[in-house]
């Protein structure tokens, strides 16, 4: 039986760069190589693609692209070529593909624009559509849709960063109107909690959006939540499946993008501490969201559960949920007896079943 080949892109034009290249390290660690001949394609901050066949550790550190083996890329549109094309200054080497992991946070990676162009290609890939991808990236849509599907959420709004410089006044008074402070800031088009602020009065509002504003240009506003922040992974496609709970004890204010991806100081409870009711709960709610917003192969859904009523309140749906050591995807389904290898094999399933 001939091994399947798998391209695993990394990097990407993103804020969340670095933490996309650690995580396409696990992947690629991961990758069961009796199955699988593995076709690693770096994407540089200013955009360009560099087939790269070093070892994980560069890919982490950054040091890949000095890397004197790299040989610029694309991938081909075209559904007869169906994979990748190795730009050699001689001539030009075509990789066929059976499946691409797409390993981008952020912006220009899981946003629907790399997914639009896989659709494209016909080859299939881990992850969710082009649409369910742009949906489940962009807040203020995710929250309008929540909204209408009744699924309770934080009290929100969201408004333009350009309307904000010309009618501040009346964005801060409907703030203070509909919203209890402390406020978390953010920017809508954005992961990793990049750009996001806690906000404790309208005096900080100002510095608040112009952080948020450096990386989109729609804002949102939430009340913050005084409760346990808890996070589900959920996978599959038609018939999803829900891991347990679990529950992020953050060293910081909120759980920032320290404490997902660099120091780690975050103590992740898995089961996290909620009685067994409330975790099956959750894990139906992530369910039900993940299947109406369309979601396909895998997603991490995140929550609230409120101190003063035991309320279900869902935050947001990250459908590249990070893959690093620390990260609580893997670390949910390692609980359930799903080993990071076992994981990666399931995502490729599902991927060509769509």
């Amino acid at each position: 039986m001939s091994k399947m080949q798998v391209a695993v892109l990394f990097g990407g034009v993103s804020s969340e760069h670095e933490v996309s290249r650690v995580s396409a390290g696990y992947v690629v660690r991961e990758l069961d190589r009796a199955l699988y001949t593995v076709h690693t394609v770096g994407i540089t901050k200013d955009g360009r693609w560099l087939y790269y066949t070093g070892d994980d550790k560069s890919m982490a550190d950054g040091s890949w692209e000095q890397d004197p083996h790299n040989v610029p890329c694309v991938l081909s549109p075209d559904r007869n070529t169906h994979g990748l094309l190795i730009l050699y200054p001689d001539h030009t080497e075509t990789v066929r593909l059976d499946v691409v992991f797409p390993v981008l946070h952020g912006k220009n990676g899981e946003d629907g624009t790399m997914q639009g162009l896989l659709q494209l290609s016909g080859i299939p890939f881990v992850g969710c559509r082009a649409l369910s991808s742009a949906v489940c990236m962009d807040k203020a849509v995710t929250h309008s849709l929540l909204e209408a599907a009744r699924i309770e959420q934080a009290h929100y709004l969201w408004f333009y960063a350009d309307l904000y410089h010309t009618r501040a006044d009346v964005i801060k008074n409907k703030i203070a109107a509909r919203l209890d402070f402390p406020v978390f800031v953010k920017p809508a088009n954005a992961g990793s909690s990049v750009g996001i602020s806690k906000v404790n009065s309208i005096d900080e509002l100002d510095a608040a959006v112009e952080k948020a504003a450096k990386e989109d240009g729609k804002i949102v506003v939430e009340e913050g939540i005084t409760g346990a922040e808890v996070e589900c992974a959920v996978m599959g496609n038609e018939e999803p499946i829900a891991s347990t709970v679990g529950e992020i004890g953050a060293s910081a204010e909120f759980y920032d993008y320290d404490d997902k991806y660099k120091n780690g100081t975050s103590r992740l409870y898995i089961p996290a501490r909620l009685p067994e009711e409330k975790i099956e709960e959750i894990r139906a709610i992530a369910k039900r969201a993940y299947h109406m917003l369309g979601c396909r192969g895998l997603a991490r859904v995140d929550f609230f559960v409120r101190e003063k009523d035991g309320r279900v309140l869902l935050n947001e749906i990250n459908t590249l949920p990070g893959f690093t050591a620390i990260s609580m995807y893997p670390k949910l389904w390692e609980h359930e007896g799903v080993s990071g290898q076992e994981l990666l094999n399931r995502l490729i399933a599902y991927a060509l079943a769509v």
